[in-house]
Parts: structure tokens; C-alpha cells; sequence
């Protein structure tokens, strides 16, 4: 503690990141700042102004969506644009959904979902996904009796069924009755295809095909030699998929969710096969229905947020478990934490996140162990929380920080930079950019950003833009006396052209200077007296660096009360 004729220096360096909550703020945070980051492939030592935006495309329409997918080493720049789809501007679909889309690459396609439509594009044509056929009953006989194979697909109402044929028999009996009147049955019987019509009848309501001629044993006794290719639509199937708007990749399978006629249910594709989603491959999360809002994989399972419900079932997990009768299945269970998820989520470094109505959690420890929920963003809650778009944030992860977008709004978490509260923690950054982000992606390193209807990259790093870095208030180890800066002023090493403002107590901020780059540090002479505290801010409209900066102060008489 000083003491009344001590002359006390404080010095700033190894800046952290922001505290946005009112009390005592240590020295390195900012208790605002604007703009200003850790660029750590240029220089960890200081914080610094971001890059500035680039114009890259614009278009007609909000731009809801972007990939990057490389066939036949050519890019092929995706943008989703209102109801439209583009390939390098030029124009591959029409009918998108006015909603998020998103992507994924199987087999060098390029599949792509956005609430409505589910669709495939290999570079040359965009097509909606039909959904393998599959083969529900194999080894049958004419009659019918055979053996149940494959489950019907959720994505088409076409099937096939697999005969051995008696030599005598005309008539074979499918596995289900009341076929669609719409689609061509067709028959493959050893080898030779026979349409509908053209050496076969159908009885639809029956499930019944009639051959004009029998077909013939195979020649290899008991093998089958008929496969009957049929449909049969049951409504509401297909859009149990299309309607999702989550998608998620886990253990060599797509998950969907997000169909607000199914809000707490996850569905997911067959093994390496997006377009196969049996009608038994989903699971529910719990007997509430309240939403699903986020699907994570990580940790050795795919973790599934909701919203939060009064039930106190919120978060669930799966794993893959081997069945003997079902194979591969993928059970749902309960974690330990009742805390849900109001935004949505992501694998952050191998931080399994989600941003609940108390700001960004993440789930510690292992799965086969009671989880334990530990938050994330104390440092920048005041301020996140009151955004009014909070729930519908875009997360991406770029340069080793989490960004989180709501609206003109960035809050990035950095990923090097950690302290330790009641848990380990985040330190924060805030960004204010000129327009609402629409949508993001980053490739090769590069930031892309939608806003509105046009694309800038994250790029321009010689531009004016206004960036803050504010230090805590400081009262010189002093707080019951009275203070006077020295006149020989303080320091900082910086660069750029800097103006610093100086606010004592409850004031208002006055302009100190506003100083060139000089020789790689500036000297300012505050001249204030008869202060209890004192906040400097250092501030430009072009780049600027902020390395340390110095402040000298006389302790004076007793604050009079």
C-alpha cells in the first residue's frame, strides 16, 4: 500500500483479452475494447487492430450459405443466394430454402441440406438426392415367404424385393401391398429386365406381380434369381429428412435433426451412405419434446443439445454399441447436466461448447465418467448476453479463435490464451464490423464472410478502422488519497498513430495527443491532479500496436470525505 509522498509506477504488458463485468479489472484485460486482437503469426507480443474487410462478390439476394469443393482438381465456389445456388456466379439451382444451408463431401459429391432440400452436385449437376433403393426381402418364394433384409429407406418409397424362382409358379407376392400407381414395376429375371406391361401385371392393392411366362429356376439351385423393383410412398417419410436443419458427421455417418415436426429426435444415414436413412435408424432424446439445437461430435460420441426443458433432460450422448440382431447402434443417454442449450454448439479444440442462456459451457471429463459442466465466457457475459440476435449465432473457428457472429458483433474466445477461475477459462476479444454476418467459411486460412448479399474476405490489413484498447481503472495502490501524475508523463511502445485519452474518476475522457509513430514508443504528459483513480485509453483509425505503456503518479493528502 502507498503511502502520502510516494511516487508509484504501474506498468501495462502481456495484454490478455477483455472484462466486460463491472468491479476490479487486472491490468492486463481491457475493460473495453474495440477492434483489438493477438495476431499470433505476426506477433504474439502486443495486441493489435483486426484486419479490415474486402469485397470479393456481390450478389441480388442474402447470402445464406458458402463451400469451397474441389472435383477433378477444379474449385467450385458454392454460394447460396436467396433461392438460388450458384457455382463460380454462375447459376446451378433454383428453389433453396431462405434458411442456413449446409455441406458436407462424400465420394467427391458435394451434398447439401438447407430445411427443405436435400441435394447432390458433382461438379457438373445438381440433383435432388433419391435415396438409395433398398432390398427389404431376399430368398422369397412366389408366395411370399422369405427373409426381411433391408429397412425401408426414409428418402425413397422404391424398393426391391429378391425371388428365387419355382419354373412354374406366374404370380409372386411382394412384401407390402397398396403400391404407389405412379412408378414402373420392373423385374429382372436371370439377367433379362421385364417392364411393367411388357411381360408383367401388377395388382397393386394386393402387392401382387403376374408374369406372362413363369420364370425359371436358376441355375444354381436355392440362389435368386428374380429382383422385383416396386414403390410404395409413405407419406411423410422423405420430409422426416428433408425438413431437418442440423447435420452432423459422426463414426463414418451423417446425423439429421432439426425438423421442428420431430424436435427431439435424431435421425442418422447408414454407414458411408448419406442416401440410405432407414425408418429405424433414429432415436429419441428423451420424452420431452423440447428441440434439439445442436449436434457435437467429439469426445468419442456424438453429444446432443437442447433446449432446456422442465424435465431437466437436456444433454444427451452416443456411442457406438454393437447389436447382435441390429448391428451397429447408436443409443441415446443422459448426461449428468441439466443445463440447456438456447444457441447452438461446437467441437472447439476438442472442447465440446454449447452456449446456454448463461453464456458458453463446456463439457469436462469423459464420457463413461459423470460429466461436469464448466463455463467458458465470464469475461465477456454482460455483453453477450444482452445481445438480442443471441440466439441465432454463427460460430467459426479461425486462427486458434472461436468466432462467434451475432449480427455486426465478434466476440472471439482464444484458444492460447486461458486463466484459470472457478474453471479454466477463455480470454475474450470483441470485434464491431460494418455490416450483419449472413453466414461464414474459412478456406486455406482465409476468413470469407456473407453479409447481406456480398462475400468480403477478412484481409485488408492497411485500412482506416477504428480500434480501443482502454486500460482498467488504477488508484495507484492508493485508494484513500489523492494523486497527481508525474510531469514527466508516461510511456508506451506502440506503433501506429495513437491518440490517448485520459479519464480521472467519474469524469469524462480528455484527449491527451494524438501521437505519430515515433522511433517504435511515445512519451505523454497527462498532468492531472487531485484524482482517486485514473483510466488511460489508447485509440487510432488506422492500424495501430500496443505493446506496454507506463503511468507515474504522486500520492498526495487524504481524500476528503
Amino acid at each position: 500500500m502507498a503511502s502520502s509522498g510516494d511516487l508509484v509506477r504501474k506498468e501495462y504488458k502481456d495484454f490478455g483479452g477483455v472484462d466486460f463485468n463491472d468491479g476490479e479489472i487486472v491490468a492486463s484485460r481491457s475493460p473495453f475494447s474495440l477492434n483489438m486482437w493477438k495476431n499470433y503469426k505476426e506477433n504474439a507480443r502486443c495486441v493489435e487492430t483486426r484486419p479490415d474487410i474486402e469485397l470479393k462478390e456481390t450478389y441480388d439476394n442474402v447470402i445464406y450459405g458458402m463451400f469451397f469443393y474441389t472435383k477433378s482438381d477444379t474449385l467450385h465456389k458454392i454460394v447460396h443466394c436467396g433461392t438460388k445456388l450458384y457455382d463460380n456466379s454462375e447459376q446451378i439451382f433454383v428453389g433453396m430454402n431462405i434458411a442456413k444451408s449446409q455441406y458436407f463431401v462424400f465420394n467427391e459429391i458435394l451434398y447439401i441440406k438447407d430445411g427443405i432440400n436435400y441435394l447432390k452436385y458433382d461438379g457438373t449437376e445438381v440433383k435432388s438426392v433419391e435415396g438409395t433403393i433398398p432390398i427389404t426381402s431376399t430368398g422369397k418364394s412366389p408366395s411370399g415367404a422369405g427373409t426381411t433384409y433391408q429397412d425401408v429407406n426414409l428418402l425413397t418409397g422404391v424398393r426391391k424385393n429378391s425371388f428365387v424362382a419355382d419354373g412354374t409358379s406366374t404370380v409372386y407376392q411382394l412384401d407390402t401391398d397398396n403400391l404407389d400407381t405412379n412408378y414402373t414395376v420392373t423385374a429382372v429375371v436371370n439377367d433379362i429386365t421385364i417392364v411393367e406391361g411388357m411381360g408383367l401385371t401388377v395388382d397393386r392393392t394386393a402387392g401382387k406381380v403376374t408374369f406372362s411366362t413363369a420364370p425359371a429356376e436358376p441355375i444354381t439351385t436355392g440362389q435368386d434369381n428374380v429382383v422385383i423393383t416396386f414403390s410404395k410412398t409413405i407419406q411423410g417419410y422423405r420430409d422426416r429428412i428433408l425438413k431437418c436443419t442440423l447435420l452432423t458427421e459422426f463414426d463414418n455417418r451423417i446425423f439429421f435433426s432439426g425438423n421442428q415436426n420431430y424436435p427431439n429426435i435424431v435421425f442418422h444415414s447408414s454407414l458411408e451412405d448419406p442416401e440410405y436413412v432407414s425408418d429405424l435408424d433414429y432415436y429419441n432424446e428423451g420424452l420431452d419434446v423440447s428441440p434439439v439445437k445442436s449436434m457435437v461430435a467429439g469426445n468419442n460420441a456424438l453429444w446432443v443439445f437442447k433446449e432446456p426443458s422442465q424435465s431437466n433432460t437436456t444433454i444427451y450422448y452416443h456411442n457406438p454399441v454393437i447389436d447382435n440382431t441390429y448391428g451397429k447402434i447408436y443409443p441415446s443417454t443422459h448426461s449428468s447436466i441439466s443445463t440447456g442449450c438456447i444457441a447452438t454448439g461446437i467441437n472447439f479444440n476438442d472442447d465440446i461448447c454449447f452456449f446456454s442462456d448463461r453464456g458458453m459451457e463446456a463439457i469436462s471429463s469423459d464420457v463413461t465418467t459423470e460429466q461436469v459442466l464448466s463455463h467458458r465466457s465470464s469475461m465477456v457475459d454482460s455483453k453477450l448476453l444482452s445481445e438480442t440476435n443471441y440466439k441465432n449465432m454463427l460460430l467459426e473457428e479461425w486462427e486458434g479463435y472461436l468466432l462467434v457472429f451475432i449480427d455486426k458483433h465478434v466476440y472471439l474466445a482464444d484458444s492460447r490464451q486461458k486463466y484459470q477461475g472457478v474453471s479454466i477459462e477463455y480470454e475474450w476479444y470483441y470485434w464491431e464490423l460494418p455490416y450483419d454476418v449472413t453466414c461464414t467459411r474459412v478456406k486455406d486460412g482465409t476468413l470469407y464472410l456473407g453479409m447481406n448479399n456480398q462475400i468480403y474476405t477478412l484481409t485488408k490489413t492497411n485500412s482506416n478502422i477504428i480500434s480501443i484498447w482502454r486500460l482498467p481503472k488504477y488508484d495507484f495502490n492508493a485508494p484513500q488519497f489523492l494523486k497527481t501524475t508525474n510531469k514527466r508523463g508516461g510511456t508506451s511502445v506502440c506503433e501506429g498513430e495513437i491518440t490517448v485519452r485520459v479519464k480521472k474518476d467519474s469524469e469524462d475522457y480528455v484527449t491527451i495527443d494524438t501521437y505519430e509513430e515515433s522511433k517504435g514508443y511515445i512519451v505523454y504528459r497527462i498532468k492531472q491532479k487531485k484524482f482517486k483513480d485514473l483510466q488511460i485509453e489508447f485509440s487510432s483509425n488506422s492500424p495501430m500496436k500496443l505493446y506496454s505503456c507506463t503511468i507515474e503518479a504522486f500520492v498526495g493528502g487524504y481524500v476528503k470525505r
